[in-house]
């Protein structure tokens, strides 16, 4: 990969740019869409391309501006910065932009409206359930609760139940049903040989194939700055539903404490449903509790993304793949 470092730098020039520089650019190479059913169909044509535009939600952001940048990058547009040719994509892929989710009885076991919030009192349940049928459905169509209040007036997001039809993104949904419980995932011969950067100053990681393509980039949260283990490691271990030992010390210093609980799997843990190991000890890629956050708040050392994009990553890395965090 002997043009890698290129390449990688060519990636970061343009995510490097600061929001406001992509914003103007992204004006000039041709007109922002404004309607919300447009920007929304988009999204979701860039999500199902590995192009993570954040939360769907109607809205122009600064993960939607990005995610249109590494799909023109991706598929060789010369004018990196003009949104038409995946304006004109979405609108042939995604004819239908919403759909309708029944909820159902069997999604029950998944939900968990007295799920404390304190560890030493979660440690008590066997599952990090969802506290709420609206967080399960947001979660499950790559959207937040607020999203779904604006489409679903009607509804009272808070007494969601099994029966009721909800109006959602027309998205390839997550299904934590599917997830199975501590499945591990060993090297590929094809997949072992990608790569990982990690831009923890524009919040985005990126995955590289040994020929030096771009496949997929997605919005993610960074550890704390005196945390962030700048420098090249390797994927050691990829899990579904972890554990997580919390210990409040460690993660505002940095040091073990005494005092730890290990808080049961689920997609309220601290590190959602998925767990990527790294070389450097005690470092991984994982999901997360609270994907409405993602970009927004840090971490201790670890790189956080979405549910929905966490799991994507054993379909785009292997142990043995190199992890480059700048």
């Amino acid at each position: 990969m002997r043009n890698f470092s290129r390449l990688v730098c060519a990636w970061l020039a343009v995510a490097g740019l600061p929001f406001f520089v992509l914003k103007a650019a992204a004006q000039d190479g041709g007109p922002v869409p404004k309607d919300r059913n447009t920007i929304l169909q988009l999204q979701i044509f860039l999500d199902k391309h590995l192009f993570g535009p954040g939360k769907l939600d109607g809205a122009v952001g600064e993960f939607t501006y990005k995610a249109v940048v590494n799909y023109n990058f991706a598929n060789g547009h010369s004018d990196l910065y003009d949104w038409e040719p995946a304006l004109k994509a979405a609108t042939k892929e995604v004819p239908v932009i919403f759909a309708a989710f029944k909820i159902r009885s069997d999604l029950e076991k998944f939900v968990n409206p007295k799920l404390p919030e304190k560890p030493e009192e979660q440690v008590k349940h066997p599952y990090m359930a969802y506290r709420s049928y609206v967080e399960l459905v947001a979660e499950r169509f790559h959207t937040d609760e607020s999203f779904l209040a604006k489409c679903n007036p009607e509804l009272d997001m808070a007494k969601l139940t099994p029966g009721d039809v909800v109006v959602v993104p027309n998205v390839r949904s997550f299904r934590i049903e599917e997830v199975k419980p501590l499945q591990s995932f060993g090297k590929d011969p094809a997949l072992s040989n990608h790569t990982i950067v990690v831009d923890t100053t524009e919040r985005m990681a990126a995955v590289y194939t040994s020929d030096e393509k771009l496949l997929a980039a997605f919005p993610i949260t960074p550890g704390k700055p005196e945390f962030i283990p700048v420098g090249t490691w390797s994927v050691k271990t990829m899990m579904t539903t972890p554990s997580f030992r919390y210990d409040k010390q460690f993660l505002e210093a940095g040091v073990r404490g005494k005092e730890a609980y290990q808080l049961p799997p689920g997609p309220n843990s601290p590190v959602g449903i998925f767990w990527c190991g790294l070389s450097k000890s005690g470092i991984g890629l994982h999901g997360t509790a609270n994907p409405r956050t993602i970009g927004r708040s840090q971490s201790a050392g670890c790189v956080r993304l979405a549910n929905w994009d966490a799991i994507r990553l054993p379909t785009l890395v292997r142990p043995d793949s190199r992890v480059i965090v700048r």
